[in-house]
């Protein structure tokens, strides 16, 4: 039997095992064992000379663009960026990774019109393998939707997440340390709903048979099983609802209830027309704040802050990211910074490499002669 009638056969068994507590544990191992199958599968399917799609990564950060055939996003793209895709009104048009630089707040944001995802891409059909591993690289996924075919979303997210891409979530609180003897020891620092026995169910599919284990979430199998392959992608996502130039009044009600029937708030949504390039500051400005980008003035000596060019960074970045994206002699000769803005405790503040930066900090690094 070769590994896809094995992979059926576990997902069919899956499906027909009713989930309650003394079947968690079975469902457990049988979830752990698609997983490693699964990864067998991709491993091979590797190996076999799929070419792939490779983009080179540029600018401050990365958008994918995900959407079925002919939705819009060559079109969006083209409106968004310096690009200049291929753009008919039949399906596939897309036949390759075209990438765009959308320019905003001082930054470059790249963003990758992907070629239309079909059902089933997750499994290797129609290049999907390929396409997903694009997704994956990237900081955010977009999901462009026509405003007429709002079910496509979940599909959408069903193909993404068998191909280990995990949407606004973050990774689970799952952290093992092997040893040597002593077996399988839990610490939790929750109440879990899933039994011990589950849990060790699951190490022992992965080859975890002395160790310890400290969980600090109340998880269930399957962000367990996420946890301890740690090989998934956390990215944001936003959806937007395309051609909303086309939906009458009376009809707009109908597009909110199907939103809300795939747990989108209509208000979290952003309506867009590609085609009339409306809407699109609003998906602009969204994008930026799902990035969680920031913009820090650079103090130059002689010609004082630069506020045309600001350096981009995520949230959470230090005095010593930004040296290290700055490169050169800012990483090997740092002396210390002086930091003004939002992060400072006063103008001019002296900080070291560990400082945690601000959006719009002004930002002077002094080095070593």
């Amino acid at each position: 039997m070769g590994l896809e009638e094995e992979i059926q056969e576990l997902e069919e068994e899956i499906a027909t095992t009713p989930y309650n507590k003394s079947t968690e544990a079975h469902i457990g191992r049988l979830k752990s064992k698609l997983a490693e199958k699964k990864e067998k599968l991709e491993n091979q399917s590797s190996a076999g000379g799929g070419t792939g799609y490779h983009v080179e990564k540029h600018g401050d950060a990365t958008v994918a663009l995900v959407g079925f055939p002919s939705v819009g996003k060559s079109t969006l793209l083209n409106a968004m960026t310096n690009a200049d895709s291929e753009v008919g009104s039949y399906e596939f048009t897309t036949l390759d990774v075209n990438p765009g630089m959308l320019q905003y707040n001082g930054a470059n944001i790249q963003m990758l019109d992907v070629p239309g995802l079909i059902e089933g891409a997750a499994s290797g059909r129609g290049g999907g393998q390929e396409v997903l591993s694009v997704v994956r690289a990237a900081d955010l996924a977009v999901f462009v939707l026509s405003a007429f075919e709002i079910d496509q979303y979940e599909r959408l997210r069903e193909e993404l997440y068998a191909n280990k891409i995990r949407l606004d979530q973050e990774p689970p609180r799952v952290s093992i340390t092997k040893k040597g003897k002593g077996g399988l020891k839990i610490n939790a620092s929750v109440d879990l709903d899933i039994s011990e026995d589950a849990i060790k169910g699951v190490l022992r599919e992965h080859d975890y048979i002395n160790a310890d284990v400290a969980i600090g979430e109340n998880l269930d199998i399957d962000r367990l099983i996420d946890g301890v392959m740690d090989n998934r992608e956390y990215i944001p996502s936003v959806v937007t609802v395309n051609k909303a130039d086309l939906i009458d009044p009376d009809y707009l009600e109908t597009v909110n209830d199907n939103l809300r029937a795939h747990d989108i708030d209509p208000d979290d949504a952003v309506f867009i027309s590609a085609e009339e390039e409306k809407g699109l500051d609003a998906l602009a400005e969204r994008i930026w704040e799902e990035l969680g980008l920031m913009r820090i003035y650079m103090d130059k000596p002689g010609r004082g802050v630069d506020y045309e060019e600001p350096l981009v960074l995520f949230e959470g970045a230090t005095v010593e990211d930004a040296c290290h994206k700055l490169g050169g002699e800012f990483e090997d000769r740092f002396r210390f910074a002086r930091v003004s803005g939002p992060s400072a405790k006063h103008d001019e503040q002296q900080v070291g490499t560990d400082h945690e930066l601000a959006d719009e900090d002004v930002l002077r690094l002094i080095t070593r002669k």
